[in-house]
Order: C-alpha cells, then sequence, then structure tokens
C-alpha cells in the first residue's frame, strides 16, 4: 500500500537501486526522505489537490518526490527531461504546478527564467547547482523524519507523449482516504495480475518520466519490492542486469525485445535469465513472430497488456493466450469493457475494424484545461465510453485485436492502410534495425505508403537493400499496403520509451 508500511519489517531493504552506480535507497530513508519532503510542502502551505512538477534523469531522488506528493495529497508530474525549456515551460505552467524539483543534470529541459513558469513559487535543484533554484539537501535537512499526523493519498498527474501534437495532461480525481491505508487502482489491477510481492526485483529500463515505469515503479514499492533503474535501456546491459540481480519482473516496449533478439546469440547465450517470472511488455503491439522468439528464449513468462496514459481500460494476455491468439493485445473485462465503434459511433461486430472505446462505470479522466480534447475522447452517445484513438477489433472470443492509431492510418486510392501490419513485417527483417510505414502524399493515390528504414549495424544502404526488402515484405502483406518507396536513415525519432514520433516524419514529406 506504502513504502512506509514496510519500514519496521524490513528497514534496510532497497526500495530502489541506481543499476549504474550501485546506489541504494532503502525503506527506511525513503519513508524518511519523502516525509521530509512533504513537511517542506506542508510547510510552504501546500497541501490537497496542489502540484509538484519534478523534471530529472532516472535518479533515484524522483521516487522521493513521487512518495512525498502522494503522502501529501497532492499532484506530482514528472516531465519528459528530452524536451526543450520552453516545452518543459508549457507543462509545468499548464499543470499549475507551484513546487519545481529537478536534478541539475537534467538542466537543458529546465526553464530558469521565473517569467517562463509564473505559477511556480518554490524550486529545488539536487545533484548540483542551478541559478534561481534552492538547494534540496538544504530544504529536507531543516525537516523532522517524523511522518504528519494526516497523509491523504495524492496521485499523478501525467502528460500524453506528444507524438502528435501538443502534449496533454491526464488529470484524474483524488481518493479518500490515507495513504497508508488505501490502494491506487494501478496497484490494485497490476499488482495482482503480475505477482508483485515483497520477494519482486523490478527492472526498469525507460525513463521515469514514462507513465508505465514511474507507475509500476510505485506499485513494487507499494508491496515492498525492489526496483533496479537503468539510466537508460541497452540490450546487452539489461541481460547481465538481470543474472546479476536476480530480476523476478521487469517491463519493455518491442523494440526492446527486438534489440535484445539481434544480439549475437553467443552474447544472448551468456546471461541466465531463470529468474524472470513476468516480462511484462505494452506501449505498442508486438508482431507475434517477436513475441513468439522472445517466449522461445526467455520461457512463458512474456505478458502483455494495452493501456494508455489516460488509463481508461486495459487488456491482458499471457504466453499461452499469445501462441493461440497471435496478434492479440489480450482480452478486458479486468479494467473496462471494449466497444468497437464506427465513425457515426454504432457498434460493430466482430472482425471489422474501428474505434476502440472503453466503456467506465463513470468518466475515468479529464484532459487538463482541454474540454474540448476531453468531449472528442467520448463517445457521441455513450460520455463514459472514451477512447484514445487506437483502431482495431474483437474476435468471436473478445481478443482485441489492434490495426493503428487513426492518426497513422494512410488512404491510397481511397482504400484504408493501416502501416503497423507493415512496420511489423520489416522488422523480422535481419538488415533492419528499426523501420517506420507512413502515408505520403501521391498525386494519383492521394497518398502512397513509404517505409524509412534504419539499417543494421554494418549493412550499406542503398538500391540493392531497398529492393530485397520491398521483396521481403511483399512475401508477407498485401501489395497494396507494401511500401511503394523506402529511404534509408541513420536513426528514426523515437521517444526514450519506444513511441515513434510519426508526425517529424510525415512534416518532412509533406
Amino acid at each position: 500500500m506504502f513504502p512506509g508500511n514496510f519500514v519496521a519489517t524490513a528497514p534496510d531493504k532497497p526500495a530502489a537501486i541506481h543499476a549504474a552506480t550501485g546506489e541504494r535507497l532503502s525503506y527506511r530513508r525513503l519513508d524518511e526522505r519523502s516525509t521530509q519532503l512533504a513537511r517542506y510542502l506542508r510547510s510552504l502551505g501546500l497541501g490537497v489537490g496542489d502540484h509538484l512538477a519534478v523534471v530529472s534523469t532516472n535518479d533515484l531522488r524522483v521516487f522521493e518526490a513521487y512518495w512525498a506528493a502522494l503522502r501529501s495529497g497532492m499532484y506530482v508530474t514528472v516531465v519528459n527531461r528530452h524536451l526543450t525549456a520552453d516545452e518543459t515551460a508549457y507543462i509545468v505552467d499548464d499543470c499549475g504546478a507551484r513546487v519545481l524539483v529537478v536534478s541539475a543534470d537534467a538542466q537543458s529541459a529546465v526553464p530558469t527564467d521565473p517569467a517562463a513558469t509564473p505559477q511556480v513559487e518554490h524550486r529545488l535543484v539536487y545533484g548540483g547547482e542551478l541559478a534561481g533554484f534552492d538547494d534540496y539537501e538544504y530544504a529536507l535537512a531543516e525537516q523532522s523524519t517524523e511522518p504528519l499526523a494526516h497523509q491523504p493519498r495524492g496521485r499523478d498527474m501525467l502528460y500524453s507523449s506528444g507524438t502528435t501534437g501538443r502534449p496533454k495532461g491526464i488529470k484524474g480525481p483524488l481518493q479518500d482516504g490515507e495513504v497508508t491505508e488505501t490502494v491506487d487502482a494501478y496497484t490494485a489491477t497490476f499488482a495482482p495480475a503480475y505477482g508483485f510481492d515483497t520477494d519482486t526485483v523490478y527492472l526498469c529500463p525507460a525513463p521515469l518520466y514514462h507513465a508505465a515505469p514511474l507507475r509500476f515503479c510505485g506499485s513494487v514499492q507499494s508491496v515492498g519490492g525492489t526496483v533496479v533503474v537503468m539510466d537508460r535501456f541497452d540490450a546487452e546491459e539489461s541481460l547481465r542486469l538481470i543474472e546479476h540481480y536476480r530480476v523476478t519482473h521487469s517491463q519493455w516496449v518491442p523494440t526492446m525485445f527486438v534489440r535484445m533478439l539481434k544480439l549475437p546469440d553467443d552474447v544472448r547465450d551468456k546471461f541466465d535469465v531463470s529468474s524472470m517470472k513476468a516480462a511484462v511488455h505494452a506501449a505498442a503491439p508486438c508482431p507475434p513472430e517477436v513475441k513468439k522468439a522472445m517466449i522461445d528464449w526467455w520461457g512463458p513468462v512474456i505478458h502483455e497488456y494495452y493501456a494508455s496514459t489516460e488509463g481508461a481500460g486495459a487488456t491482458f494476455i499471457d504466453s499461452a493466450g499469445s501462441l493461440a491468439h497471435p496478434g492479440s493485445v489480450g482480452r478486458d473485462g479486468v479494467l473496462g469493457i471494449v466497444h468497437i465503434c464506427d465513425d457515426d459511433g454504432s457498434e460493430l461486430p466482430s472482425g471489422e475494424i474501428g474505434t476502440v472505446y472503453w466503456e467506465r462505470d463513470e468518466l475515468p479522466f479529464r484532459y487538463h484545461n482541454d474540454p474540448e480534447k476531453t468531449a472528442a475522447a467520448q463517445h457521441p452517445n455513450h460520455p463514459t465510453w472514451t477512447t484514445s484513438g487506437d483502431i482495431g477489433y474483437l474476435d468471436d472470443e473478445r481478443y482485441l485485436y489492434l490495426t493503428d492509431r487513426a492518426s497513422f492510418m494512410i488512404i491510397s486510392g481511397g482504400v484504408n492502410i493501416y502501416p503497423q501490419e507493415t512496420e511489423n513485417a520489416l522488422t523480422l527483417h535481419p538488415k533492419v534495425l528499426d523501420v517506420a510505414v507512413i502515408g505520403v502524399p501521391d498525386p494519383e493515390m492521394g497518398e502512397s505508403v513509404k517505409a524509412i528504414v534504419q539499417p543494421a549495424e554494418g549493412i550499406e544502404p542503398g538500391d540493392a537493400l531497398a529492393a530485397e526488402l520491398l521483396e521481403f515484405v511483399r512475401s508477407r502483406v498485401a501489395h497494396y499496403k507494401a511500401p511503394r518507396s523506402i529511404d534509408f536513415a541513420e536513426s528514426l525519432p523515437r521517444t526514450p520509451t519506444g513511441k515513434l514520433v510519426k508526425h517529424k516524419l510525415r512534416a518532412q514529406y509533406r
């Protein structure tokens, strides 16, 4: 329920370990430090419903700030440290943060001009100095480590990744009750689903500003497990850490699976991954061939869930389900009910492709300061059904299959083409490290299909490779879905969590 609950039974157990340095944050220290920050926030007059923003590398002090907010009834927003200072200022001002906590090594993303964040009243920096910011360690040192008598549960308020425009804050209601007694919905759903408990060792290879890593780390700490945090994903290093720490749980995106699978056999085989009980992946559907290869390698421990930062609903599927229903992201019922609807909102029968809506008893979220976007996410006839814009279909057994996002769909000659299927096919080619498929203007067809490929290391791009890839993909998808042309790039614009930022690619061809 809360890390402080484990201080009496396991005070010196690490709540978090920084993989690069070996630094450990014990449950006692996490409880004391988050208490000191909570008291500091209370001394400033902040309380229930107020807002704290964090801009940081994957520093363990992120967890101190996170739990300080959660034990103060406050909202906490962890901001993407890869943004520009202006982009960060937009989020910090939009969420209404009154306190900004940053790490000095993320300063390129930190707005230092107070005029850019006029609602921020207090600024703290750790890991170094920054003009206009007070010292984090000094602020905490002045505060008692005795927990406050009243600790209402707060929650995160995270922002969409902004892959198709300005990021928007997703704000849910605060829970009633003390943080030491209540369980947040994320932990209540995912901890039992994947068996998080006091014996859990969870590897986090992704940035803590992203919803899933932050929430999974919080869930593991809520039940007394240990989180191992990487600064950034590296395929071989991930395998080494699994063996070294006897990792039991982990979370990935499909591109990480692909990078690990493309390691030389002798590198893959030298690490023992038998401690893994649940390797969870999300963020994007995984090509069936990639998932099967991971199951063959790691065993039946591969799990997938489909959800979004909005938290409107979730589907789940385990290894056996994935082998029996290749390409599915699972079944609903645990958190919301799926409906597939056409453009008019009419529900479609099984097998027909449409917009994925989630049915809940009440509206699960609102986009902060954007009632129009909130309304656009709601079903025209059922206001508690919401969508994040994904397209897919249900089979006769209610297994959900995603075809793509509506914003990524290509319309060529009046035919709808979903590029994800073509991307999945090209990903399997051994000479492809990364790939994006987009629609580009075509005077005859309206749009035509183009692939942008990042070749694997040591592979020479050119006409011969393009011809080989076209022949390969045409043997796996219908010809109208195959690229008309292939361009090559040194790298593709992905967020550090693995999501393609397709609007940047599309803008290059418009």
